[in-house]
C-alpha cells in the first residue's frame, strides 16, 4: 500500500490546503477515485448520453447538436474528473504517471473553477435548473479545484507533461471558443444558445464571457504547475 508522499515546505499559492485536508484527500484517495468516476458517468448523462432512463434516444441534448467527430472536445468536465481518478488511481497503484496528473491538475484547476465562473456569470439563465442541481454543479466543481492540489504531493510536474497538458487544453480553448474545426465552437451550452443544424449558435457577450474565463483559467494552470516544478526544485537544492 502507498504511504503518503511528504509535505514539502512550498509557497502558499502552488500549495493552499492545510496538511490535514492533503493529507485525509491522501488516504481518501480510492473513494475520491470512485466519487470522480460517478461524476465522470453523471456528466456524460448531462451532456446527452443517455442509456437510462429507457424513453430517451440514446444520444441527446448537447452530444444530438455537435458533430460527433467533435464529441471528444464537448464533455470537458467528465473528462477532467476521469483524468483526476486516473491520477490518484495510479499513484495509488505504484504506477504514477507525470502527464496523466499534469492533464489531471489542468483540468480541475480549469473546469473546477470555470463552471462555478459562469453559473454566477449567467444565474438568471442556470437557476431555471432548479436550485438542487444548481447548487450541486457549483459546490462539485469546486471540490474539484481543491482535489487538484493533492497532486503536487506525488507530481514533480515535469515539462514535458505540462506541456501535454497545455497543447490538450489550448486546443480545447481552441475549438471551444475561436475556430471550431467543424459546426459552431464546441463549449459547454450556456444560457441565451440556441440549437442550429450543426452546433449551437453564441450570441454575444456570452461567448466572449465564457472564452476569457476558460482562456485566464488555461494560463493560471500553467503558472501553477510550472511554479510548483520551479518551487519544488528550488526546495530540493536548498
Amino acid at each position: 500500500m502507498t504511504g503518503l508522499p511528504p509535505r514539502e515546505d512550498l509557497p502558499w499559492y502552488v500549495a493552499p490546503l492545510p496538511q490535514w485536508l492533503e493529507d485525509f484527500g491522501l488516504r481518501m484517495a480510492w473513494v475520491i477515485v470512485a466519487v470522480n468516476l460517478v461524476g465522470t458517468a453523471f456528466g456524460f448523462w448531462y451532456y446527452g448520453f443517455h442509456p437510462i432512463p429507457l424513453s430517451d434516444p440514446l444520444i441527446t441534448w448537447q452530444f444530438a447538436v455537435e458533430a460527433p467527430e467533435m464529441w471528444l472536445f464537448v464533455p470537458d468536465s467528465p473528462v477532467a474528473t476521469l483524468f483526476i481518478a486516473l491520477s490518484l488511481g495510479l499513484w495509488k497503484l505504484g504506477r504514477n504517471s507525470e502527464w496523466v496528473n499534469a492533464l489531471a491538475f489542468f483540468g480541475c484547476i480549469k473546469l473546477g473553477a470555470w463552471t462555478p465562473y459562469v453559473l454566477a456569470a449567467f444565474f438568471s439563465g442556470f437557476i431555471g435548473v432548479g436550485w438542487p442541481m444548481y447548487a450541486f454543479l457549483f459546490v462539485s466543481h469546486l471540490a474539484m479545484v481543491v482535489e487538484a492540489f493533492l497532486i503536487y504531493r506525488y507530481s514533480d510536474f515535469p515539462v514535458g507533461a505540462v506541456f501535454v497538458a497545455v497543447v490538450w487544453y489550448g486546443f480545447n480553448d481552441i475549438v471551444d471558443y475561436f475556430v471550431p474545426i467543424v459546426g459552431t465552437p464546441h463549449h459547454t451550452a450556456l444560457p441565451a444558445q440556441e440549437a442550429l443544424a450543426m452546433g449551437y449558435s453564441h450570441p454575444s457577450p456570452t461567448h466572449e464571457i465564457a472564452a476569457a474565463g476558460a482562456v485566464t483559467l488555461t494560463l493560471l494552470a500553467t503558472f501553477l504547475a510550472l511554479s510548483t516544478r520551479v518551487k519544488k526544485l528550488e526546495s530540493a537544492g536548498e
